[in-house]
């Protein structure tokens, strides 16, 4: 069986739009996620989104970090076994730092609120 060019270009283009329907029906169900946003030697930028009762998976932070609050919110951050090891109350337009995680632990963070939670984490590279 053989396409012709104009055949699979359709086939491209009906995939390609079938992609982004799903895309879209995941970020309008709202999904905790991480977004990249910039990258280079010395730093690591993400947009993090976590939706109420949708923990982020488990993760460690090597590097110390700065963390922007884009939303007003509270984050806890919890240990494989949902001990709360930190409470942050995050309040729109303010910034912290967010030191280096102890060696081999683990954590969620957990959103318990009833609105998304937005941040922005600037994590450093060569810290050390």
């Amino acid at each position: 069986m053989s396409f012709s060019r104009s055949t699979s270009v359709a086939c491209l283009l009906c995939f390609v739009s079938g992609a982004g329907v799903v895309w879209a029906q995941q970020r309008a169900q709202g999904t905790s996620r991480r977004e990249p946003q910039f990258e280079n030697a010395q730093v690591s930028v993400w947009k993090s989104t976590i939706m109420p009762k949708q923990p982020l998976t488990l993760h460690r932070h090597d590097h110390g970090r700065a963390l922007v609050a884009l939303t007003n919110g509270q984050l806890k951050v919890v240990d494989k076994n949902g001990k709360v090891l930190d409470t942050y109350n995050l309040k729109a337009g303010t910034a912290m730092w967010l030191g280096i995680d102890p060696p081999g632990q683990m954590h969620a963070d957990v959103n318990d609120g009833p609105r998304a939670v937005q941040v922005i984490v600037v994590q450093l590279k060569n810290d050390r």
